[in-house]
């Protein structure tokens, strides 16, 4: 199995290998990105039975057992390096990347689940900091970021090629926010860096958080608070390089969404996913879309 992929030579060379059965085999792109993908064993899956139980990774869990003929295979890549791989060529897929105009233009993109709270994006920040922005929230505690990005002497950092939806995407594009290339452990970087006070904020969803200061035994460190922007969430993409192989895969992986969506027991699988029930609000939302994606055709752009 394919654990890391360096170079795009590398990449072809492990498809070369499976070139009598390549259409049959998807090459996923892994990150340890925890806890909506994360590398149990401490490097990138080898088989699906590796794959952790976090929002995304527990969600190919259920889905890719779905999927008769394919096999899957997993390369810890970064985003820098997707894109050069797909706009050279190669194929590979992906449930990490969130759909962008520019990423349309190497890579086929559909979706898996809806916006769930989980998935709302969030301002973190050193708890020293927290004091410097108490006047700037909003009455139920959230925080403009169209405000904060105002104040220069307060310092964000964001890791290269992340992306965050339209509305904070378009938003962050009408200032000089600083970048930083991390790799595929891009969020383990960022929050490093901001414990370190290289920054005194960036963007995050709050499980990462939790979960990061979990890891890092740093319970109170960082703090993660909501932003009004961040309501716009968006739904769960998969994304497939611009490739012919690319387009007959991710065909593949929307039929098997809907073929999902249309099972009886929806909450069997949803415990299977999640380690038990949604919360309500969740539910309503995970039930609305499945309803109307089991109805419809595919979704590919």
């Amino acid at each position: 199995m394919i654990r890391q992929l360096g170079c795009a030579a590398l990449c072809a060379a492990a498809v070369a290998a499976h070139a009598g059965d390549a259409a049959d085999t998807i090459h996923w792109v892994a990150q340890d990105a925890p806890p909506h993908f994360s590398f149990v064993q401490g490097h990138a899956p080898r088989s699906v039975a590796e794959l952790g139980r976090g929002e995304l990774d527990g969600f190919m869990r259920v889905l890719l057992p779905r999927m008769p003929g394919y096999r899957h295979e997993f390369v810890e890549v970064s985003t820098t390096r997707y894109e050069a791989l797909s706009r050279s060529g190669q194929t590979l897929c992906s449930t990490l990347h969130v759909r962008t105009p520019a990423r349309t233009d190497w890579a086929y993109f559909s979706h898996l689940f809806p916006p769930l709270a989980s998935r709302e994006v969030h301002v973190v920040l050193r708890r020293d900091t927290l004091a410097r922005l108490t006047q700037q929230r909003m009455p139920e505690g959230r925080l403009v970021l169209a405000d904060l990005l105002k104040r220069p002497e307060l310092r964000p950092l964001l890791a290269r090629d992340r992306a965050f939806g339209a509305q904070i995407d378009n938003l962050l594009a009408q200032h000089e926010v600083p970048r930083v290339t991390v790799g595929a452990q891009f969020s383990r970087r960022t929050l490093d860096m901001l414990r370190a006070g290289r920054m005194d904020y960036t963007l995050e969803y709050p499980a990462v958080v939790q979960d990061y200061l979990q890891r890092v035994g740093a319970p109170d460190a960082l703090v993660a608070l909501p932003v009004a922007e961040g309501l716009s969430t968006l739904l769960a993409t998969v994304s497939c390089s611009r490739t012919p192989e690319g387009l007959r895969q991710i065909e593949a992986i929307d039929a098997a969404v809907r073929s999902l969506a249309r099972e009886p027991d929806r909450e069997a699988w949803v415990r299977q996913w999640r380690g038990g029930p949604l919360d309500a609000a969740d539910m309503r939302r995970l039930n609305a879309y499945m309803d109307e994606r089991g109805r419809s055709g595919p979704r590919i752009e």
